[in-house]
């Protein structure tokens, strides 16, 4: 087994400093932006009463051979018809990604295909998907039992109770992006970052929590920040991003030591001690830092490419507008981007708790919006289906402003 970087998976690390550079080697690729990806996940519920608890047993019926192994022992995990892998989170809350794709218009179809099948898999069982970044209706609640999830789960639990909320009861958007040339890809960090809480603010759809209103607009993603700050947090953006976010790595703490049956970490641990040599006669591999970054939670997480993580899940199909609208900004010309994003550029909690409703948050979301329209057709995309993500768009600001005026 050889890692992404080439290194062989299973050499100990020698230094922090080692760690550091292969972090920062692996996680930002460069060359032109070329592929595109999405991951749809939401919680299940059942369909006659949402908020009864979700049954491990009946969630992997429903699945059958399409269940991961983290639900089924041994299952095969069959991909979906146009090549989804199903996956599961801790609470039960099921996720899809189809192969990335050269073409949106492919992307797209391909995803909507493989929703369709998951839903009818699942309604065959008598459960739905639910409509929500954060499961309105239940308290969060493991039935993975998985170590990997145990781990986190103990970890999490020491910082408050945003852990387990993000772990067993969100469900979110992912768009993935390539990083760009090398010298774009800083420009390409920021504006994923400054577009956040325009973003945000438009698609927020997370207000209740377990029966009751939290009065944040988007409730996951004040469990998400909260879970391990500032780790969840967005990071600083100042500098060279591949260099930061190595060092933002070295400094999170370890979540999972895979030794054994129980992988709980030592409290306090961070991968750049472990690396140092912290526990005597245990070096990490190459491996167990490619398994840490699998367990950071940034709302943009470089991967190889950028997984842009902070958006709510949203009903039906409307993951398609959120889709369409980061990936026709982020080809356009980065100081348009920028200078559309500035006004709620770092204002993640106030986009977080008022959602459109903050004046800052609902100025960029606007020039966003009309940014974005105006390029959308860069996508490739159906004519008639960016007509219709159009307004839908300018709709959500048009309805916050009518709201506003009244």
């Amino acid at each position: 087994m050889t890692s992404s970087g080439g290194s062989p998976a299973t050499t100990p690390i020698g230094s922090r400093a080692e760690a550091e550079g292969f972090v920062a080697m692996v996680c930002f690729k460069h060359g032109p932006p070329r592929l595109y990806g999405v991951e749809l996940e939401w919680t299940v519920h059942h369909a006659d009463d949402p908020h009864r608890p979700l049954d491990a047993g009946r969630l992997s019926k429903a699945l059958g051979l399409h269940a991961p192994a983290t639900l089924v022992r041994g299952s095969p995990q069959l991909p979906l018809s146009r090549g989804a892998l199903v996956t599961v989170e801790p609470g039960g809350q099921v996720e899809i990604s189809v192969p990335a794709s050269e073409s949106i218009s492919r992307l797209i179809d391909d995803t909507a295909a493989d929703a369709a099948e998951l839903t009818a898999l699942l309604l065959d069982a008598d459960l739905v998907l639910g409509d929500h970044g954060l499961d309105p209706f239940r308290t969060p609640r493991r039935i993975l039992t998985v170590p990997r999830y145990a781990a986190m789960e103990h970890a999490f639990q020491r910082l408050g109770p945003h852990g387990p909320r993000m772990m067993c009861s969100s469900a979110g958007l992912q768009i993935c992006l390539d990083a760009g040339e090398a010298d774009q890809t800083a420009l390409r960090w920021r504006a994923l970052h400054d577009l956040g809480p325009a973003l945000v603010g438009l698609f927020a759809n997370s207000r209740r929590r377990a029966g009751a209103d939290t009065g944040w607009a988007s409730a996951r993603t004040e469990a998400t920040f909260g879970t391990c700050a500032p780790f969840t947090e967005p990071p600083p953006l100042d500098g060279d991003p591949a260099a930061a976010w190595a060092r933002m790595a070295m400094e999170a703490p370890v979540l999972c030591l895979r030794r054994g049956d129980t992988w709980d970490a030592p409290t306090g641990l961070t991968f750049g001690a472990w690396a140092d040599g912290q526990l005597p006669g245990d070096r990490p591999t190459y491996d167990d830092l490619e398994y840490h970054l699998s367990t950071l939670f940034p709302p943009v997480r470089p991967r190889g490419y950028l997984e842009v993580r902070y958006l709510d899940t949203q009903p039906g199909d409307g993951w398609i507008a959120p889709t369409l609208l980061l990936t026709a900004l982020m080809s356009a010309p980065m100081d348009q981007v920028l200078a559309a994003a500035e006004p709620a550029a770092g204002r993640w909690f106030p986009a977080a708790r008022e959602g459109l409703e903050d004046k800052l948050v609902l100025q960029a979301a606007r020039d966003v919006v009309d940014l974005g329209t105006e390029v959308l057709d860069r996508t490739g995309a159906d004519p008639g289906l960016i007509a219709a993500v159009a307004t839908r768009l300018q709709r959500i600001v048009l309805d916050t402003q009518g709201r506003r005026a009244s």
